[in-house]
C-alpha cells in the first residue's frame, strides 16, 4: 500500500480536496493517509462492501482513554445511537425510528415550504449572506420543530451544534475541546429539563413520542433520550446546512436552476448535488475480525477512513464524474452512509432540498454570486464559510 501526505488544514486542500482524491485513487483502492496515519479508501465499491460488513462497525475494540476534560463530551456520546454496534445501536435505532416515522417527516411539507417563503420575504437589499439568511436557520427551526423544542432556541441550537461538532475536526484545539464541553453541558442541561417538561405535560412533537417509544417493554432512559435529541439536532442540521450552500453554489456556477428545479427534476437535481460535493467527507471503521476487501486484509482492530465524497466521484460508478450533471439516471451514493448505520434523518434533508431550492430560485429568478465562494477550514465536514449573494 502507498502513502500519501497531505495535511486536511492545508488551505489549498480545504477548497478543493478533489485533487488529492484522484491522486490517491491512482494508487489503486486503498492508500495510507500520511497525516491521519489511517488508511483510508474512496473506491466506491470498497466503501460500499466497508459499510454492509458486519465485521466492520463503529466502535473500537479497546475503549479509548478519555481525559478528564472530556468527559461530559463522551459522556453523552457514550448513548448515542451513531457511535455504537448491536446489540445496544438495534435497541436504540428501532425505539427512535417508532416516533421518527415516514409519515412525521411528510407532515413537515408544509413547515419547509412556509418557512422557506418566510425567510425568502426577509432577505435584505444589496449582497448577503445565503447561509446566514437561508441555509442556517432553515434546517435548525425545521428540526426544532419536529422535536417540540421552541423555535426560539434555535440561535443556541446552532451555536452548541457548531461548537459540538469541532470535537470530529481536523487540527482540533483545547479551546476548541472546551467550547464543545462548555456547549455539551448547556445542550443536557437545557433538555434534561425540556424532557422534565415533556414527560408531565405531553405534545404532538417528536420528544413526547420518543419518550412513549417501547419496544418489548423497553423505554429509552433519560441519558439516551437526551443523546438521541442531540444527535438529532446536530446531524438534522449541520450536514444539511453546508448541503444547501454547496448545491447553491453548484446551481449557481453551472447555470442550470431553472429547469434542474423544475417538478420533474428536482428530485435528479437533489441527489446530483448530494453526490457532486457533500457535506461529510470521511467516516471511519473498526475492524473487529481479520478481514479481506479488494486485495488488502485488515487485521482485527485496525481502522480505516471511508472518503465518502471521493467515492461519489469513482469514474467506476460514474460517468464524467467531475461534472455537475442534474439529469444523470439514478445511482446509489454513499452520502448517507449504508448498512444498518445508514443516517435516520436522509429522508427529512431530501425532503428539505427539495422543496427550499425550487422555492428560492422561484422567488429569486436572478439568484448570483457576488463574491467567490470560499469553503471554511472544518474538514471531515466540507462546507462553505460565506455565500455571498445578490437577488
Amino acid at each position: 500500500m502507498q502513502t500519501l501526505s497531505q495535511s486536511p488544514t492545508d488551505p489549498a486542500f480545504v477548497q478543493d480536496p478533489y485533487p488529492f482524491y484522484e491522486r490517491a485513487r491512482a494508487l489503486g483502492p486503498f492508500f495510507r493517509w500520511e497525516d491521519y496515519n489511517l488508511t483510508c479508501t474512496g473506491n466506491a465499491a470498497a466503501v460500499n462492501a466497508i459499510f454492509r460488513d458486519r465485521r466492520f462497525g463503529r466502535e473500537p475494540i479497546e475503549p479509548p482513554v478519555i481525559p478528564p476534560h472530556l468527559a461530559p463530551f463522551y459522556a453523552v456520546e457514550a448513548h448515542s445511537m451513531l457511535e455504537l454496534e448491536p446489540p445496544r445501536h438495534t435497541r436504540l435505532r428501532n425505539l427512535v425510528l417508532r416516533a421518527f416515522t415516514s409519515r412525521r417527516i411528510a407532515g413537515l411539507a408544509p413547515d419547509i415550504t412556509e418557512l422557506a417563503e418566510e425567510l425568502i420575504g426577509a432577505f435584505p437589499a444589496g449582497d448577503f449572506d445565503l447561509l446566514q439568511a437561508f441555509a442556517q436557520p432553515l434546517p435548525v427551526r425545521i428540526i426544532a420543530r419536529l422535536l417540540g423544542v421552541p423555535e426560539e432556541m434555535a440561535p443556541d441550537l446552532l451555536r452548541w451544534s457548531n461548537a459540538m461538532v469541532g470535537m470530529y475536526m481536523a487540527g482540533r484545539t483545547r479551546a476548541i475541546e472546551d467550547r464543545a464541553v462548555a456547549a455539551t453541558e448547556a445542550f443536557v442541561t437545557f433538555l434534561r429539563g425540556y424532557i422534565d417538561q415533556r414527560r408531565a405535560r405531553p405534545a404532538d412533537d417528536l420528544i413526547t413520542q420518543l419518550i412513549a417509544a417501547e419496544m418489548e417493554g423497553e423505554r429509552l432512559s433519560t441519558d439516551e433520550l437526551i443523546s438521541t435529541c442531540i444527535l438529532l439536532l446536530n446531524a438534522g442540521h449541520e450536514a444539511t446546512v453546508h448541503t444547501i450552500g454547496n448545491g447553491v453554489k453548484a446551481l449557481l456556477e453551472t447555470a442550470t436552476p431553472p429547469k434542474a428545479l423544475a417538478p420533474e427534476a428536482v428530485e435528479a437535481t437533489v441527489e446530483e448535488i448530494l453526490r457532486f460535493d457533500p457535506a461529510l467527507h470521511m467516516f471511519t471503521r473498526w475492524a473487529y475480525e481479520d478481514v479481506e476487501v479488494m486485495g488488502h486484509t485488515f487485521r482485527r482492530g485496525d481502522q480505516v477512513g471511508l472518503l465518502l465524497a471521493m467515492a461519489n466521484r469513482d469514474p467506476g460508478a460514474w460517468d464524467n464524474p467531475a461534472r455537475f450533471d442534474p439529469t444523470r439516471p439514478a445511482k446509489s451514493i454513499t452520502t448517507f452512509g449504508a448498512g444498518l448505520h445508514f443516517c435516520v434523518g436522509a429522508p427529512l434533508a431530501r425532503l428539505e432540498l427539495q422543496i427550499a431550492l425550487p422555492i428560492l430560485f422561484r422567488r429569486c429568478p436572478g439568484l448570483t454570486l457576488a463574491e467567490p465562494p470560499r469553503y471554511a477550514d472544518v474538514f471531515h465536514f466540507h462546507g462553505l464559510r460565506h455565500l455571498i449573494v445578490r437577488r
